[in-house]
């Protein structure tokens, strides 16, 4: 190495250890940001999910429903894994996950 070279190199600065703060370490913010996402995206769907599989084990027959199709109908009979409901003046087998949601009945004043 040649004189220039060497003075150089003694010249540049050495990196600061520990600088960049909290922030400053890519997988803190890596592991952040996935905490981040499950709580936005994740838990939000695992809770619809609960939601809707507590529906699909409370429906009895009477209930008034409406299918992820648009379909309303009342349950007619309940089986294992099939719903029949009735539609207008005929009836219709879905499958249980086809339930979107129970349509309370609203109660009218007099």
């Amino acid at each position: 190495m040649t004189i220039i070279t060497t003075a150089l190199l003694a010249q540049t600065a050495a990196p600061a250890p520990g600088g960049g703060g909290l922030f400053g370490n890519p997988l803190v913010f890596m592991i952040l940001m996935m905490v981040v996402m499950y709580f936005i995206l994740i838990r939000p769907q695992q809770k619809k999910q609960k939601e809707a599989q507590n529906l699909q084990k409370a429906l009895a027959p009477g209930d008034q429903i409406v299918t992820i199709g648009g379909a309303h109908g009342t349950v007619t009979t309940v089986h294992e894994k099939t719903v029949t409901i009735r539609v207008a003046e005929g009836k219709i087998e879905f499958d249980r996950t086809a339930i979107a949601s129970r349509i309370s009945p609203t109660v009218e004043s007099k």
